[in-house]
């Protein structure tokens, strides 16, 4: 092995895995929605972000879908 390399000469190829990488969003979330995630993610030992990525793609593999029809009262 050497004991010094000249990063100058290296031939520089795109990252095969950048169309996988994250994306950086901004969302408005309600703070009772943090906190809870917040909770969570501590008792997990994992950053709330992650917690929140890990359930929004479960809900994507699993192809979960939420009824959003609002009641109208009588």
């Amino acid at each position: 092995m050497k004991t010094e390399y000249d990063l100058l000469k290296m031939k520089f190829r795109k990252n095969p895995y950048a169309a996988k990488l994250k994306k950086s969003v901004t969302m408005r979330l309600s703070e009772d929605v943090i906190s809870y995630f917040k909770q969570m993610a501590d008792e997990k030992g994992v950053p709330y972000q992650s917690l929140i990525n890990f359930y929004l793609r479960d809900c994507v593999s699993s192809h979960r879908k939420i009824d959003i029809s609002w009641q109208t009262s009588s």
